[in-house]
């Protein structure tokens, strides 16, 4: 499952069950009864799930750096080699001067991946966390929605003092 996906269904449930519920007898076409157990069900599923999404956030960010170190290391490596072959080869100053020449372009190329690579991993962890926080602000609306219904459904639960559910 992507990421944010289990929350969309869990919002999208939360949504059924009010276009779902009936109108009370009477009550207008904005006021519906629900049974609370199950929006507190589908509540509790969404706080449980929640703190996975974050975790795998914050993985893709840990394994974002280690991606980055792991080149880096490997592009210092690549480097080193190559100037330790450039010295054990070179006693001409032209094969010295060429070895320098592609040890310089391995530093370019490792640059440029490290690059690469940091740009593609933030742009990743980007996507991954606006998705998050566009499900953020879906379900933190609709969690709106459900709480007016319910507090809707209250007040005319009240006033005609008795309790649907």
């Amino acid at each position: 499952m992507e990421p944010g996906e289990e929350i969309e269904a869990l919002v999208d449930e939360l949504e059924q069950i009010v276009a779902d519920a009936k109108s009370p007898f009477g009550g207008g076409g904005q006021r519906k009864i629900v049974d609370a157990q199950d929006i507190y069900e589908i509540l509790d599923e969404m706080r449980r799930v929640f703190p996975r999404e974050f975790q795998d956030a914050r993985r893709i960010i840990r394994e974002e750096g280690e991606m980055l170190d792991r080149a880096q290391k490997q592009a210092d490596a690549i480097i080193a080699d190559a100037q330790q072959q450039a010295m054990v080869i070179a006693g001409d100053q032209e094969i010295v001067r060429l070895a320098a020449q592609q040890a310089e372009n391995i530093r370019d190329a490792a640059s440029q991946y490290e690059r690469d690579t940091r740009y593609n991993a933030e742009e990743y962890a980007d996507t991954v966390l606006a998705h998050l926080e566009d499900n953020l602000r879906s379900m933190t609306g609709t969690v709106t929605r459900v709480r007016q219904t319910l507090n809707e459904n209250s007040g005319s639960n009240n006033q005609s003092n008795s309790v649907t559910w």
